[in-house]
Protein backbone atom coordinates (compact mmCIF):
# COMPACT_ATOMS: atom_id res chain seq x y z
CA UNK A 1 0.00 0.00 0.00
CA UNK A 2 1.39 3.42 -1.27
CA UNK A 3 1.06 5.93 1.56
CA UNK A 4 2.28 9.41 0.74
CA UNK A 5 3.77 11.96 3.11
CA UNK A 6 3.21 15.45 4.17
CA UNK A 7 5.15 17.66 5.97
CA UNK A 8 3.88 20.82 7.74
CA UNK A 9 6.03 24.15 7.51
CA UNK A 10 6.11 27.43 9.54
CA UNK A 11 8.28 29.87 7.38
CA UNK A 12 6.57 32.64 9.31
CA UNK A 13 8.39 31.04 12.75
CA UNK A 14 11.38 30.34 10.63
CA UNK A 15 11.65 33.52 8.55
CA UNK A 16 14.24 36.98 10.27
CA UNK A 17 14.23 38.95 7.16
CA UNK A 18 11.65 42.27 7.42
CA UNK A 19 8.33 42.30 6.16
CA UNK A 20 7.45 45.71 6.21
CA UNK A 21 5.17 46.32 3.11
CA UNK A 22 3.16 42.87 3.80
CA UNK A 23 3.28 43.87 7.61
CA UNK A 24 1.94 47.67 6.94
CA UNK A 25 -0.84 45.48 4.74
CA UNK A 26 -1.90 43.37 7.07
CA UNK A 27 -1.04 44.96 10.81
CA UNK A 28 -4.68 46.68 11.13
CA UNK A 29 -6.80 43.09 10.23
CA UNK A 30 -4.27 41.15 12.37
CA UNK A 31 -5.15 43.45 15.55
CA UNK A 32 -8.81 43.58 15.09
CA UNK A 33 -8.82 40.09 14.95
CA UNK A 34 -6.13 39.11 18.02
CA UNK A 35 -9.16 41.65 19.50
CA UNK A 36 -12.06 39.41 18.84
CA UNK A 37 -9.81 36.14 19.98
CA UNK A 38 -9.47 38.54 23.39
CA UNK A 39 -13.05 39.12 23.37
CA UNK A 40 -14.02 34.98 22.39
CA UNK A 41 -11.64 33.86 25.58
CA UNK A 42 -12.81 36.78 28.28
CA UNK A 43 -16.49 37.37 27.10
CA UNK A 44 -19.66 35.27 27.72
CA UNK A 45 -20.96 35.43 24.04
CA UNK A 46 -24.57 36.00 23.08
CA UNK A 47 -26.15 32.56 22.61
CA UNK A 48 -28.02 32.34 19.05
CA UNK A 49 -32.02 33.08 18.85
CA UNK A 50 -33.63 29.79 19.07
CA UNK A 51 -35.65 27.87 20.84
CA UNK A 52 -35.51 24.70 23.08
CA UNK A 53 -38.12 23.26 21.00
CA UNK A 54 -35.57 23.38 18.27
CA UNK A 55 -33.72 20.40 19.69
CA UNK A 56 -36.22 17.55 20.24
CA UNK A 57 -35.46 15.87 16.92
CA UNK A 58 -31.89 15.84 17.58
CA UNK A 59 -30.48 13.31 20.02
CA UNK A 60 -27.39 13.36 19.46
CA UNK A 61 -27.95 16.92 21.34
CA UNK A 62 -28.03 14.50 24.61
CA UNK A 63 -23.79 13.92 24.03
CA UNK A 64 -22.44 17.56 24.19
CA UNK A 65 -22.85 20.29 26.92
CA UNK A 66 -25.09 22.14 24.65
CA UNK A 67 -28.35 21.53 22.14
CA UNK A 68 -27.11 21.42 18.36
CA UNK A 69 -28.85 24.21 16.91
CA UNK A 70 -31.24 23.65 14.10
CA UNK A 71 -30.23 24.46 10.24
CA UNK A 72 -31.91 28.11 10.33
CA UNK A 73 -29.48 29.13 13.38
CA UNK A 74 -25.82 28.44 10.41
CA UNK A 75 -24.46 31.24 8.94
CA UNK A 76 -23.77 29.85 5.60
CA UNK A 77 -19.94 28.88 6.88
CA UNK A 78 -18.51 25.55 5.89
CA UNK A 79 -16.68 22.67 7.50
CA UNK A 80 -15.15 19.81 5.58
CA UNK A 81 -13.35 17.04 6.92
CA UNK A 82 -9.66 15.76 4.84
CA UNK A 83 -10.92 11.99 3.80
CA UNK A 84 -7.58 10.14 3.76
CA UNK A 85 -8.65 6.65 1.65
CA UNK A 86 -5.89 4.38 3.11
CA UNK A 87 -7.49 4.10 6.13
CA UNK A 88 -11.21 2.45 6.28
CA UNK A 89 -13.45 1.64 8.78
CA UNK A 90 -12.33 -2.12 7.70
CA UNK A 91 -9.75 -3.43 5.35
CA UNK A 92 -11.30 -6.81 4.62
CA UNK A 93 -14.56 -7.09 6.22
CA UNK A 94 -12.75 -9.42 8.87
CA UNK A 95 -13.08 -9.95 12.91
CA UNK A 96 -11.27 -7.09 14.01
CA UNK A 97 -9.06 -9.53 16.65
CA UNK A 98 -7.21 -10.57 13.45
CA UNK A 99 -8.09 -7.74 10.56
CA UNK A 100 -4.98 -5.87 8.72
CA UNK A 101 -4.86 -3.27 11.16
CA UNK A 102 -4.85 -5.90 14.39
CA UNK A 103 -2.45 -8.35 12.31
CA UNK A 104 -0.43 -5.63 9.85
CA UNK A 105 -0.91 -2.04 10.86
CA UNK A 106 -0.45 -1.97 14.70
CA UNK A 107 2.16 -4.58 15.28
CA UNK A 108 5.57 -4.12 15.15
CA UNK A 109 6.12 -7.20 12.93
CA UNK A 110 3.35 -6.54 10.73
CA UNK A 111 3.99 -6.26 6.78
CA UNK A 112 7.09 -8.51 6.97
CA UNK A 113 8.59 -6.67 9.64
CA UNK A 114 8.32 -3.31 7.24
CA UNK A 115 7.52 -1.22 10.58
CA UNK A 116 10.04 -3.12 13.25
CA UNK A 117 12.26 0.15 13.11
CA UNK A 118 9.67 2.36 14.57
CA UNK A 119 7.67 0.28 16.68
CA UNK A 120 4.81 -0.40 14.37
CA UNK A 121 2.91 1.50 11.82
CA UNK A 122 0.03 2.60 13.58
CA UNK A 123 -1.28 3.75 17.36
CA UNK A 124 -4.50 3.88 16.82
CA UNK A 125 -7.50 2.60 14.40
CA UNK A 126 -11.21 3.35 13.18
CA UNK A 127 -13.52 1.94 15.49
CA UNK A 128 -13.68 -1.77 15.09
CA UNK A 129 -16.41 -3.44 13.60
CA UNK A 130 -18.01 -7.28 13.99
CA UNK A 131 -17.72 -8.56 9.66
CA UNK A 132 -21.26 -7.55 7.62
CA UNK A 133 -22.90 -9.79 5.60
CA UNK A 134 -23.13 -7.54 2.48
CA UNK A 135 -20.87 -8.00 -0.28
CA UNK A 136 -20.88 -3.84 -0.42
CA UNK A 137 -19.34 -3.82 2.84
CA UNK A 138 -17.13 -1.28 1.22
CA UNK A 139 -19.62 1.20 0.71
CA UNK A 140 -21.90 0.77 3.42
CA UNK A 141 -18.63 1.74 5.27
CA UNK A 142 -18.36 4.77 3.25
CA UNK A 143 -22.21 5.62 3.73
CA UNK A 144 -22.13 5.41 7.67
CA UNK A 145 -18.82 7.57 7.62
CA UNK A 146 -21.05 9.57 6.12
CA UNK A 147 -23.57 9.87 8.23
CA UNK A 148 -20.84 9.97 11.30
CA UNK A 149 -19.52 13.50 9.67
CA UNK A 150 -22.95 14.77 9.35
CA UNK A 151 -23.75 13.76 13.58
CA UNK A 152 -20.92 15.84 14.35
CA UNK A 153 -21.67 18.87 12.39
CA UNK A 154 -19.81 18.44 9.36
CA UNK A 155 -20.29 19.75 5.64
CA UNK A 156 -18.51 17.01 3.84
CA UNK A 157 -15.63 15.50 3.39
CA UNK A 158 -12.52 16.81 0.93
CA UNK A 159 -11.45 13.93 -0.31
CA UNK A 160 -7.82 13.40 -1.26
CA UNK A 161 -7.31 11.91 -4.62
CA UNK A 162 -4.25 9.52 -4.50
CA UNK A 163 -4.24 8.07 -7.42
CA UNK A 164 -5.06 8.20 -11.28
CA UNK A 165 -8.22 6.64 -12.52
CA UNK A 166 -6.37 4.24 -14.08
CA UNK A 167 -4.85 3.03 -10.60
CA UNK A 168 -8.36 0.80 -9.49
CA UNK A 169 -7.13 -0.26 -5.75
CA UNK A 170 -9.74 0.45 -3.11
CA UNK A 171 -7.51 3.00 -1.61
CA UNK A 172 -7.01 4.31 -5.45
CA UNK A 173 -9.11 5.83 -7.69
CA UNK A 174 -12.18 3.72 -6.51
CA UNK A 175 -12.59 5.56 -3.08
CA UNK A 176 -13.41 9.23 -4.37
CA UNK A 177 -16.27 8.11 -6.69
CA UNK A 178 -17.96 5.62 -4.16
CA UNK A 179 -17.91 8.52 -1.56
CA UNK A 180 -19.47 10.67 -3.77
CA UNK A 181 -22.40 7.76 -4.40
CA UNK A 182 -21.97 7.19 -0.65
CA UNK A 183 -22.81 11.14 -0.18
CA UNK A 184 -25.56 11.14 -2.36
CA UNK A 185 -27.24 8.17 -1.14
CA UNK A 186 -27.15 9.42 2.73
CA UNK A 187 -27.61 13.34 2.20
CA UNK A 188 -27.64 15.05 -1.26
CA UNK A 189 -26.74 17.93 0.84
CA UNK A 190 -23.30 16.93 2.36
CA UNK A 191 -20.84 17.22 -0.39
CA UNK A 192 -17.21 16.05 -1.29
CA UNK A 193 -14.81 18.72 -2.32
CA UNK A 194 -12.21 17.63 -4.51
CA UNK A 195 -8.64 17.45 -3.44
CA UNK A 196 -6.21 15.21 -6.24
CA UNK A 197 -2.95 14.94 -3.86
CA UNK A 198 0.02 17.18 -6.03
CA UNK A 199 2.43 14.92 -3.58
CA UNK A 200 1.56 11.86 -5.70
CA UNK A 201 0.37 10.41 -9.04
CA UNK A 202 -0.54 14.04 -10.57
CA UNK A 203 2.64 15.81 -9.65
CA UNK A 204 4.28 14.83 -13.40
CA UNK A 205 0.87 15.34 -15.09
CA UNK A 206 0.68 17.71 -18.06
CA UNK A 207 -2.45 20.01 -17.28
CA UNK A 208 -4.38 18.47 -20.04
CA UNK A 209 -3.69 14.88 -18.68
CA UNK A 210 -4.58 16.21 -15.20
CA UNK A 211 -7.99 17.64 -16.53
CA UNK A 212 -9.02 14.95 -18.07
CA UNK A 213 -8.90 12.69 -14.79
CA UNK A 214 -11.13 15.09 -13.27
CA UNK A 215 -13.61 15.60 -15.52
CA UNK A 216 -15.33 12.20 -14.59
CA UNK A 217 -16.09 13.44 -10.96
CA UNK A 218 -17.78 16.69 -12.10
CA UNK A 219 -21.04 14.98 -13.14
CA UNK A 220 -21.62 13.44 -9.77
CA UNK A 221 -23.94 14.60 -8.12
CA UNK A 222 -22.74 15.13 -5.04
CA UNK A 223 -19.24 16.73 -6.11
CA UNK A 224 -18.92 20.14 -4.51
CA UNK A 225 -19.69 23.16 -6.44
CA UNK A 226 -20.67 26.35 -5.50
CA UNK A 227 -24.22 28.21 -5.92
CA UNK A 228 -23.63 29.29 -9.37
CA UNK A 229 -22.24 25.90 -10.22
CA UNK A 230 -18.87 26.46 -10.20
CA UNK A 231 -17.10 22.86 -9.74
CA UNK A 232 -14.42 23.50 -6.71
CA UNK A 233 -11.07 22.03 -7.05
CA UNK A 234 -8.92 22.09 -4.02
CA UNK A 235 -5.87 20.43 -4.57
CA UNK A 236 -3.52 19.75 -1.98
CA UNK A 237 0.47 20.84 -2.15
CA UNK A 238 -1.11 22.83 -5.20
CA UNK A 239 2.88 24.95 -5.32
CA UNK A 240 3.84 21.81 -6.44
CA UNK A 241 2.59 23.27 -10.28
CA UNK A 242 2.98 26.46 -10.73
CA UNK A 243 0.09 29.06 -11.20
CA UNK A 244 0.40 29.24 -14.54
CA UNK A 245 0.08 25.72 -15.15
CA UNK A 246 -2.91 25.61 -12.48
CA UNK A 247 -4.45 28.76 -15.19
CA UNK A 248 -4.06 26.45 -17.93
CA UNK A 249 -5.56 23.19 -15.97
CA UNK A 250 -8.74 25.71 -15.28
CA UNK A 251 -8.64 26.70 -19.27
CA UNK A 252 -8.83 22.88 -20.69
CA UNK A 253 -11.75 22.34 -17.83
CA UNK A 254 -13.66 24.83 -19.37
CA UNK A 255 -12.68 24.69 -23.24
CA UNK A 256 -12.97 20.87 -23.37
CA UNK A 257 -15.31 19.72 -20.96
CA UNK A 258 -17.20 22.81 -20.46
CA UNK A 259 -17.21 22.93 -16.65
CA UNK A 260 -16.05 26.34 -14.83
CA UNK A 261 -14.17 25.44 -11.96
CA UNK A 262 -13.29 27.31 -8.60
CA UNK A 263 -9.79 26.96 -7.98
CA UNK A 264 -8.93 26.57 -3.80
CA UNK A 265 -5.65 25.84 -3.76
CA UNK A 266 -3.93 24.37 -0.59
CA UNK A 267 -0.86 25.54 0.31
CA UNK A 268 2.07 24.33 2.51
CA UNK A 269 3.46 27.46 2.37
CA UNK A 270 0.61 29.96 1.32
CA UNK A 271 2.26 33.07 1.90
CA UNK A 272 5.11 32.17 -0.40
CA UNK A 273 2.41 31.82 -2.87
CA UNK A 274 -0.62 33.64 -2.76
CA UNK A 275 0.31 36.34 -4.56
CA UNK A 276 1.38 34.34 -7.55
CA UNK A 277 -1.97 32.37 -7.46
CA UNK A 278 -4.54 35.04 -6.60
CA UNK A 279 -5.52 35.77 -9.89
CA UNK A 280 -6.96 31.84 -10.35
CA UNK A 281 -8.28 31.46 -7.21
CA UNK A 282 -11.60 31.69 -5.65
CA UNK A 283 -9.91 30.85 -1.88
CA UNK A 284 -6.85 29.82 -0.64
CA UNK A 285 -5.74 27.35 2.45
CA UNK A 286 -2.81 26.09 4.45
CA UNK A 287 -1.84 22.95 5.75
CA UNK A 288 -1.07 24.28 9.26
CA UNK A 289 0.61 23.76 12.51
CA UNK A 290 0.03 21.43 14.81
CA UNK A 291 0.72 22.94 18.49
CA UNK A 292 -0.09 26.12 19.92
CA UNK A 293 3.42 28.07 19.40
CA UNK A 294 2.48 27.21 15.77
CA UNK A 295 -1.17 28.72 15.88
CA UNK A 296 -0.46 32.03 18.05
CA UNK A 297 -3.67 34.05 19.03
CA UNK A 298 -2.01 37.29 18.92
CA UNK A 299 0.77 39.20 17.18
CA UNK A 300 1.04 40.87 13.97
CA UNK A 301 2.81 39.09 11.54
CA UNK A 302 1.24 38.59 7.99
CA UNK A 303 2.59 34.87 7.76
CA UNK A 304 1.07 33.84 10.84
CA UNK A 305 -2.02 32.16 10.75
CA UNK A 306 -4.55 35.09 11.68
CA UNK A 307 -2.41 36.50 8.88
CA UNK A 308 -2.74 34.11 6.45
CA UNK A 309 -6.58 34.55 6.49
CA UNK A 310 -6.18 38.49 6.77
CA UNK A 311 -3.99 38.50 3.55
CA UNK A 312 -6.51 35.90 1.51
CA UNK A 313 -9.61 38.49 2.48
CA UNK A 314 -7.04 41.37 1.32
CA UNK A 315 -7.08 39.74 -2.01
CA UNK A 316 -10.60 39.50 -2.34
CA UNK A 317 -10.32 35.67 -1.72
CA UNK A 318 -12.22 33.16 0.86
CA UNK A 319 -10.00 31.55 2.78
CA UNK A 320 -10.33 27.85 4.53
CA UNK A 321 -8.77 27.21 7.84
CA UNK A 322 -7.35 24.72 9.01
CA UNK A 323 -7.94 23.38 12.47
CA UNK A 324 -6.12 20.15 13.86
CA UNK A 325 -5.99 18.08 17.26
CA UNK A 326 -2.90 16.55 17.05
CA UNK A 327 0.10 15.23 15.06
CA UNK A 328 2.00 12.24 15.64
CA UNK A 329 3.74 10.31 12.48
CA UNK A 330 5.80 6.69 14.48
CA UNK A 331 6.76 6.27 10.56
CA UNK A 332 8.31 9.51 10.61
CA UNK A 333 9.96 9.10 13.80
CA UNK A 334 8.63 12.96 14.91
CA UNK A 335 5.38 14.57 16.78
CA UNK A 336 3.90 18.07 17.89
CA UNK A 337 3.51 18.64 21.04
CA UNK A 338 -0.49 19.55 20.99
CA UNK A 339 -0.81 20.76 24.71
CA UNK A 340 -3.97 18.47 25.50
CA UNK A 341 -6.69 20.41 23.89
CA UNK A 342 -4.99 23.70 23.66
CA UNK A 343 -3.71 23.36 20.09
CA UNK A 344 -7.52 22.60 18.93
CA UNK A 345 -9.02 25.21 20.99
CA UNK A 346 -6.40 27.89 19.26
CA UNK A 347 -7.16 26.72 15.89
CA UNK A 348 -10.93 26.90 16.45
CA UNK A 349 -10.56 30.27 17.72
CA UNK A 350 -8.74 31.46 14.85
CA UNK A 351 -11.11 30.28 12.16
CA UNK A 352 -14.00 32.50 14.36
CA UNK A 353 -12.04 35.50 15.16
CA UNK A 354 -10.18 35.74 11.06
CA UNK A 355 -13.67 35.61 10.10
CA UNK A 356 -12.69 32.61 7.64
CA UNK A 357 -15.27 31.34 5.15
CA UNK A 358 -14.71 27.50 5.23
CA UNK A 359 -12.86 25.10 7.85
CA UNK A 360 -11.15 22.05 7.01
CA UNK A 361 -10.52 19.33 9.77
CA UNK A 362 -7.09 17.99 9.10
CA UNK A 363 -7.98 14.32 9.49
CA UNK A 364 -10.72 12.33 9.42
CA UNK A 365 -8.96 9.36 8.95
CA UNK A 366 -5.19 10.18 8.76
CA UNK A 367 -3.77 7.39 11.28
CA UNK A 368 -0.41 7.21 9.92
CA UNK A 369 -0.12 11.07 10.69
CA UNK A 370 -2.34 10.82 13.95
CA UNK A 371 -4.47 13.52 13.03
CA UNK A 372 -7.86 11.50 12.91
CA UNK A 373 -10.65 12.99 14.29
CA UNK A 374 -13.12 10.28 13.76
CA UNK A 375 -14.30 8.12 15.85
CA UNK A 376 -11.47 5.91 16.79
CA UNK A 377 -10.19 2.79 19.78
CA UNK A 378 -8.20 6.20 21.04
CA UNK A 379 -11.09 8.60 21.26
CA UNK A 380 -13.81 7.22 20.17
CA UNK A 381 -16.55 9.47 19.58
CA UNK A 382 -15.33 12.21 22.53
CA UNK A 383 -13.19 13.84 20.35
CA UNK A 384 -15.62 14.56 17.78
CA UNK A 385 -18.18 15.84 20.69
CA UNK A 386 -15.55 18.04 22.11
CA UNK A 387 -14.59 19.70 18.92
CA UNK A 388 -18.03 20.55 18.48
CA UNK A 389 -18.11 23.27 20.78
CA UNK A 390 -16.06 25.13 18.67
CA UNK A 391 -17.48 24.24 15.00
CA UNK A 392 -20.62 25.47 16.17
CA UNK A 393 -19.57 28.65 17.40
CA UNK A 394 -17.78 28.94 14.03
CA UNK A 395 -21.45 27.62 12.10
CA UNK A 396 -23.44 29.93 14.30
CA UNK A 397 -21.28 33.36 15.04
CA UNK A 398 -22.07 32.70 18.71
CA UNK A 399 -20.72 30.01 21.65
CA UNK A 400 -23.70 27.99 22.44
CA UNK A 401 -25.42 28.04 25.92
CA UNK A 402 -23.91 25.28 27.97
CA UNK A 403 -27.32 23.36 28.90
CA UNK A 404 -25.55 20.53 30.76
CA UNK A 405 -22.43 20.03 32.43
CA UNK A 406 -19.90 18.28 30.96
CA UNK A 407 -16.25 16.97 30.74
CA UNK A 408 -13.55 15.96 28.74
CA UNK A 409 -10.59 13.99 29.61
CA UNK A 410 -7.41 14.42 27.67
CA UNK A 411 -4.30 12.66 28.75
CA UNK A 412 -1.51 10.34 27.41
CA UNK A 413 -0.90 6.62 28.89
CA UNK A 414 2.66 7.32 29.31
CA UNK A 415 4.92 10.14 29.47
CA UNK A 416 7.24 11.75 26.94
CA UNK A 417 10.34 10.48 28.47
CA UNK A 418 9.08 6.91 29.35
CA UNK A 419 11.04 3.89 27.64
CA UNK A 420 8.72 1.66 26.04
CA UNK A 421 9.42 -1.92 25.87
CA UNK A 422 9.39 -2.67 22.96
CA UNK A 423 12.41 -0.13 22.16
CA UNK A 424 12.36 1.76 18.60
CA UNK A 425 15.46 2.47 16.59
CA UNK A 426 13.66 5.51 15.40
CA UNK A 427 11.81 6.72 18.36
CA UNK A 428 9.26 9.93 17.76
CA UNK A 429 11.25 13.18 18.49
CA UNK A 430 9.45 16.81 19.28
CA UNK A 431 9.13 18.55 15.51
CA UNK A 432 11.78 21.52 15.69
CA UNK A 433 10.01 24.88 16.28
CA UNK A 434 7.00 22.71 18.41
CA UNK A 435 5.55 23.90 21.52
CA UNK A 436 7.66 22.41 24.24
CA UNK A 437 6.73 18.73 25.57
CA UNK A 438 4.55 18.28 28.66
CA UNK A 439 3.31 15.60 30.33
CA UNK A 440 0.02 16.65 31.83
CA UNK A 441 -3.67 15.65 32.03
CA UNK A 442 -6.61 18.34 30.65
CA UNK A 443 -10.28 18.16 31.77
CA UNK A 444 -11.74 20.56 29.50
CA UNK A 445 -15.24 21.54 31.58
CA UNK A 446 -18.46 22.90 29.82
CA UNK A 447 -20.42 24.08 33.25
CA UNK A 448 -23.58 25.72 33.69
CA UNK A 449 -22.60 27.38 36.76
CA UNK A 450 -19.36 27.51 39.15
CA UNK A 451 -18.24 24.39 40.51
CA UNK A 452 -15.04 22.58 41.17
CA UNK A 453 -12.99 20.16 39.43
CA UNK A 454 -11.13 17.41 40.92
CA UNK A 455 -8.84 15.64 38.72
CA UNK A 456 -6.66 12.32 40.27
CA UNK A 457 -3.91 10.94 38.42
CA UNK A 458 -2.26 7.71 40.03
CA UNK A 459 -2.58 8.79 43.87
CA UNK A 460 -2.20 12.71 43.20
CA UNK A 461 -5.38 14.76 43.28
CA UNK A 462 -5.47 18.50 41.53
CA UNK A 463 -8.22 20.82 42.27
CA UNK A 464 -9.39 23.59 40.13
CA UNK A 465 -12.31 26.26 40.93
CA UNK A 466 -13.96 26.31 37.52
CA UNK A 467 -16.13 29.14 36.40
CA UNK A 468 -19.27 28.38 34.16
CA UNK A 469 -18.84 28.06 30.24
CA UNK A 470 -15.68 26.13 29.28
CA UNK A 471 -12.24 26.13 31.11
CA UNK A 472 -9.53 23.75 31.94
CA UNK A 473 -7.74 22.53 34.80
CA UNK A 474 -4.39 20.71 34.29
CA UNK A 475 -3.40 18.41 36.16
CA UNK A 476 0.70 16.64 36.29
CA UNK A 477 0.56 13.00 34.45
CA UNK A 478 1.43 9.68 36.86
CA UNK A 479 1.42 6.49 36.81
CA UNK A 480 -1.75 5.20 37.14
CA UNK A 481 -5.70 5.62 36.69
CA UNK A 482 -7.43 8.78 35.57
CA UNK A 483 -10.39 9.88 37.04
CA UNK A 484 -12.17 12.95 37.49
CA UNK A 485 -15.33 14.46 38.92
CA UNK A 486 -17.05 18.46 38.91
CA UNK A 487 -18.78 18.84 41.86
CA UNK A 488 -21.37 21.84 42.68
CA UNK A 489 -21.98 22.65 46.15
CA UNK A 490 -22.37 18.66 47.41
CA UNK A 491 -23.59 17.04 44.35
CA UNK A 492 -21.43 15.98 41.66
CA UNK A 493 -22.76 16.51 38.92
CA UNK A 494 -20.30 15.08 36.45
CA UNK A 495 -17.39 12.47 36.20
CA UNK A 496 -15.19 10.94 34.06
CA UNK A 497 -12.37 7.82 33.69
CA UNK A 498 -10.00 7.59 31.37
CA UNK A 499 -9.92 4.23 29.45
CA UNK A 500 -6.56 3.48 29.51
CA UNK A 501 -4.05 4.12 32.20
CA UNK A 502 -0.75 5.72 32.45
CA UNK A 503 2.33 3.13 32.46
CA UNK A 504 5.91 3.82 33.15
CA UNK A 505 6.72 0.95 31.10
CA UNK A 506 4.67 0.97 27.63
CA UNK A 507 4.96 -1.41 24.68
CA UNK A 508 5.29 1.22 22.51
CA UNK A 509 5.93 4.60 22.27
CA UNK A 510 2.78 6.27 21.90
CA UNK A 511 2.61 9.88 22.04
CA UNK A 512 -0.86 10.27 21.29
CA UNK A 513 -3.65 12.01 23.48
CA UNK A 514 -6.45 10.04 23.97
CA UNK A 515 -9.63 11.55 24.71
CA UNK A 516 -12.89 10.19 27.18
CA UNK A 517 -16.17 11.99 27.74
CA UNK A 518 -18.46 11.94 30.74
CA UNK A 519 -21.19 11.79 28.09
CA UNK A 520 -20.02 8.65 26.31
Amino acid sequence: MSIRTRYIRTPWIRKTAKYSFETICFTLAVIVATALIAAYNTQPRSAPTYTAASFSANPESAALPFDIPPKSALNGKLVFAHYFPPYPVSIDNANPSGDYYATQYLTVNGENNKHVRYGGFLRDRPTPRQPIADTQWRQRDLENEVRSAITAGIDGFSVDIIAKATDTSWWGSTVPTALIKAAAAVDPNFKIMLMPDMNGAFKNMTAAQMAAEMKPYSTMASSFKLNDGRLVISPFLAENKTAGWWSEFITLMKNSYGINVAFVPVFLDAAANRNSFASISYGMSNWGNRNPAGNPLSGSNPNSPMGLAAAAHSLGKIWMQPVAFQDVRPSQSIYDEAQNSQNLQNMWQIAIASNSEWVQLVTWNDYSEGTSFAPSVGHGRALLDMSSYGLYSFRTGASPAIVRDTAYLIYRNQSVSAVPVNRSAAPMTLRQWSSPARDTVEVLSFLTAPAVVKVTVGTTTTTCNAPAGMSSCIAPLKVGSIKASVVRGTTEVSRVSSHAAVTATPYNQNLEYLVDSSRR
